[in-house]
């Protein structure tokens, strides 16, 4: 399946509802959102929607597009108009890419291959998760000629790190994008009311689990360097369990033995690599989440681990997770190929600066044609249009693709990609800009 012009997708859905057939996924931004919560558990819905502390840079991001206001141009003919574009030698049929999101197999088992599936169909790229629920090789192979980059976390294993890249190279990713600013994790209210970190259930750790690196070091027992007691965490169901996730200076406490505790030890072994009954009197499972509990996060991280990652690799360079203009800077001075204007969705640090706001400045620091994308906060084609106009050569789509496969699965996602695609295009058109060189600034205001 191709991508479908607007024109195209709109016809046919009038059409098909002279039939009284309706389009399977909502247009308007809030009822996606409504919809898919009435779709997903307690717990899916906590960690896919919610955000760090009051969820403030949540409601900054979105606050930040509303903010902008678009000036259209008249009487310039728009009967035709070609608004893709080109990326690090990449061809997009718009400037649009599916950002990594972690443990998408809370939405539904399968789901990375589902969202892999989807690009495939509409030619859209997918950044596949460092924390996915299945290895980027099962991805890749899913998305066939579609172009697909690689999210790296930082881990207390630089041999694990260098793995992790020659994997993405080897099936085919284009690009890798380094997240900066997950170091630590974030105070996730919502997460933490619930108790609730579903890596300890193994939930989100496939790329782990799958690498040889990985398993070598839990066969020898490797204990991370400044890991504390997080080698001690115990997956449960309780609230102490979600301290032990991360990196600790004490020993983190292990939860009591309740029926709860059990069931999620259960849980742990059905998601692991065999299902329940290989697993059900092995150590292994546990073991593994141990040890990812201690390992996949690294707060000493500095420019000088980009540096030397430049040095290992060949593909092109994104650092995520950049919002101030002298970090941007530097991230090229270390060898940065491209940075990508994120607040992680307002997942890390409530109270920071929408990304929208800090694209102006970034810019400026780095005039074009050095790529700087944004995420966090697209929930239209229409915020799609003000990030180009506003100097971002792409942005990354991150929640509403995850409404999508709550609702529908790997159809849910095509829609959801194909309705922000459509709804870009026509607002382009109808603002007077035929291609992607026409919008700018001067097609914007506040």
């Amino acid at each position: 399946m191709a991508f479908i012009p607007a024109l195209d997708r709109q016809r046919s859905i009038f059409i098909k509802g002279l039939s009284g057939r309706r389009p399977l996924i909502p247009f308007e931004a809030a009822t996606l959102r409504e919809t898919a919560k009435r779709k997903m558990s307690t717990p899916a819905w906590a960690y896919i929607d919610g955000g760090a502390g009051d969820e403030k840079t949540i409601a900054a991001n979105l606050a930040a597009f509303s903010r902008v206001v678009i000036r259209p141009q008249m009487m310039r003919p728009n009967a035709s108009a070609d608004l893709s574009t080109t990326l690090l030698g990449m061809r997009l049929p718009v400037p649009l890419l599916l950002a990594p999101i972690g443990v998408l197999d809370l939405v539904c088992r399968g789901a990375d291959r589902m969202v892999a599936e989807a690009c495939r169909e509409t030619g859209i790229p997918f950044v596949f998760s460092n924390q996915a629920g299945i290895p980027m090789e099962t991805c890749a192979a899913a998305m066939g000629d579609t172009p697909r980059w690689f999210q790296l976390y930082w881990s207390r294993s630089d041999e694990l790190v260098l793995s992790f890249v020659r994997r993405a190279e080897a099936c085919g990713c284009g690009a890798i994008v380094l997240t900066l600013d997950t170091t630590l994790l974030g105070w996730r209210s919502r997460d933490l009311a619930l108790g609730y970190l579903p890596f300890l259930r193994g939930m989100g750790i496939a790329q782990y689990t799958s690498d040889k690196v990985f398993l070598e070091l839990l066969r020898k027992g490797f204990v991370a360097p400044g890991s504390g007691g997080g080698q001690d965490a115990m997956p449960g169901s309780g609230g102490d369990q979600s301290a032990g996730a991360m990196p600790a200076t004490g020993a983190a406490p292990k939860p009591p033995i309740t029926p709860a505790t059990i069931a999620a030890l259960l849980q742990l072994k059905a998601n692991y690599p065999g299902g329940l009954w290989k697993n059900l009197f092995s150590s292994e499972p546990l073991e593994a989440v141990r040890l990812f509990t201690g390992i996949y996060s690294n707060p000493a991280l500095s420019w000088e681990k980009l540096a030397w990652l430049r040095q290992q690799t060949k593909l092109p360079i994104l650092v995520k997770g950049v919002l101030r203009a002298d970090d941007a800077l530097r991230a090229r001075e270390c060898g940065a190929d491209g940075v990508i204007v994120s607040n992680h969705g307002g997942r890390q640090v409530d109270g920071a600066i929408a990304s929208l706001d800090a694209l102006v400045a970034i810019r400026a620091s780095l005039p074009k044609p050095f790529p700087v994308l944004l995420d966090s906060g697209i929930r239209s084609g229409s915020d799609l249009f003000k990030a180009l106009a506003l100097g971002a050569d792409a942005v990354l789509l991150g929640r509403p693709y995850a409404y999508g496969l709550a609702i529908g699965g790997r159809r849910g996602v095509r829609e959801v990609i194909q309705n922000i695609s459509n709804d870009f295009e026509l607002t382009a058109r109808l603002a007077g800009c035929r291609t992607i060189s026409e919008i700018g600034v001067d097609v914007v205001g506040d």
